[in-house]
């Protein structure tokens, strides 16, 4: 059973991720943290560096001549 999630913007818990708007639990909650990033009241603090991507394991590249899917 999976463990229930908390909305983002509401904080009410529930499977959120089954649903059309996951992580959030509606249409609304999707569209006032979406204004919260257009407004400015959200932000990303500071720019991303490769050392925060230090303990990732960087993806394989994909060749767009590599061998196609049968």
């Amino acid at each position: 059973m999976k463990r229930p999630l908390k909305c983002p913007t509401c904080k009410k818990s529930g499977d959120w991720q089954a649903g059309p708007c996951g992580p959030f639990c509606s249409k609304r909650c999707k569209l006032v943290d979406l204004g919260k990033w257009f407004s400015g009241e959200n932000a990303i603090s500071e720019p991303l560096r490769p050392e925060h991507f230090q303990n990732y394991e960087i993806p394989p590249s994909v060749d767009p001549d590599g061998p196609e899917a049968s």
